[in-house]
């Protein structure tokens, strides 16, 4: 059982010297020791690690392109399985490297090119979980029901049974839970019934509609018996009264920072949910952006220019985000105490963005003053997948996403011109 002793550690929010920690086979904290003197030296500050709880990792492929629309239309109609394991396995590696231990992700693309099932139904879900073991990211895999839509939504398209069939069968491979979106409110129940048949404490994921002239969280609330397992993604339409409900059922908010203002949505409802004693985490959404703090700088950054406040938000925004991702992931993690998963980011204190911090300031300084990653070390559940600042796999992994960004680069970039041709 190895034994380790961390210069520093946050440990309930302080920030402690000499912090002996106890693993088991298993990935578990089995004990956490302030003012120990033995065990494996971990040189720096070490934090539980963040989790990403909204991605959809093929999107990776367009960051970077103007044309975005147009773009994904081709890139969905080119992608193979290859293609989307190879992308994943990138991305993960890259949160890796920026502090996220474990992700979940929103998987909707179920079928082949034509819209026709695989052969094996589960053979694009299953490139997701291949790409989560390559990475050593951990994963919550959220397959999203999607019953009808036209000719673009052809390769997202499958039957209430195909889909339950898939979440049972998917459960070997990996911890599963639901995703949905209110754009089709009618299959809410269908899929809530999968969800209990998966377990009462399945996570549910749902996805509000752009409904500018409507109410969707109102209606989710009147509709679903939402509580803390369900995660309400983005919800960027709302009023108080229904935030202070969401706070009191104990659900998770989860926004996507900068997927949301590249999609010109409206302001999260963070501040008053926080003010209600709400939970929020936070996503990469299209995965433009696979650094979990800089999400939490325009999170924050955001508020303070739609309060014109300096001071907006009115918690630590790195510990109520790593909390509620781990609730939203239903994770053991985010935490370093005992019966925790392993998850765990090593800072390097002499990184040009933290030096001469002390105590809860170095954490602080990672979200608001680093710039380049300072993560030197990622553990997830017990094991060293970055060690000084480099991924175990990351130049096999990164060799496979090059071809595969080479041999899509028609099908990404051929719409790519907005701002060369000033059109």
């Amino acid at each position: 059982m190895p034994s380790y002793l961390a210069d520093l550690a946050l440990i309930d929010g302080r920030v402690c010297a000499g912090v002996g920690l106890e693993i088991d086979s298993g990935g578990r904290i089995t004990a956490v020791n302030e003012g120990a003197t033995h065990g494996q030296r971990i040189a720096g500050l070490v934090l539980p690690g963040l989790a990403n709880l909204h991605s959809h990792a093929f999107e990776r492929a367009l960051a970077g392109s103007s044309g975005r629309t147009e773009a994904a239309g081709r890139l969905l109609a080119a992608l193979t399985p290859d293609d989307v394991q190879a992308i994943a396995a990138q991305l993960y590696v890259e949160c890796l490297l920026h502090g996220t231990t474990a992700v979940a992700e929103c998987h909707a693309l179920h079928n082949a090119p034509d819209g026709r099932p695989y052969d094996d139904p589960a053979e694009m879900a299953l490139r997701i979980v291949a790409a989560a073991e390559q990475a050593g990211i951990g994963l919550r895999l959220l397959p999203v029901l999607c019953q009808r839509g036209g000719e673009e939504k052809r390769r997202f398209v499958m039957s209430l049974e195909a889909y339950g069939r898939l979440c049972q069968d998917l459960g070997e491979f990996a911890p599963v839970g639901v995703a949905h979106s209110l754009v089709e409110p009618g299959d809410l129940q269908a899929a809530l019934v999968i969800a209990d048949l998966l377990g009462k404490a399945t996570p549910v994921h749902v996805t509000l509609a752009d409904d500018r002239g409507g109410r969707p969280l109102r209606w989710l609330l009147d509709h679903a018996a939402v509580d803390a397992r369900w995660c309400v993604l983005h919800a960027t339409h709302f009023d108080a009264a229904e935030v202070d409900v969401l706070a009191a059922r104990g659900a998770v908010l989860g926004l996507c920072p900068t997927s949301d203002a590249r999609s010109a949505q409206a302001i999260s409802p963070l501040i008053p949910l926080l003010e209600a004693g709400g939970r929020f985490g936070i996503g990469s959404g299209d995965n433009a952006c696979p650094n979990p703090v800089e999400e939490l700088r325009w999170l924050d950054y955001l508020h303070r220019i739609d309060r014109r406040r300096r001071e907006a938000v009115p918690v630590g925004l790195l510990a109520a985000a790593t909390a509620g991702g781990a609730q939203a992931l239903g994770r053991p993690c985010g935490a370093i105490a005992p019966g925790r998963l392993a998850d765990l980011v090593v800072l390097d204190p002499e990184h040009p963005g933290l030096v001469g911090r002390r105590g809860e300031a170095l954490a602080e300084a990672w979200v608001y003053a680093a710039g380049a990653t300072p993560v030197r070390h990622v553990m997830v559940a017990g094991r060293w997948v970055v060690q000084h600042g480099a991924h175990v796999r990351g130049a096999e992994i990164a060799a496979a996403f090059a071809r595969t960004m080479r041999g899509l680069a028609d099908e990404i970039f051929a719409v790519n011109s907005f701002f060369v041709s000033g059109r």
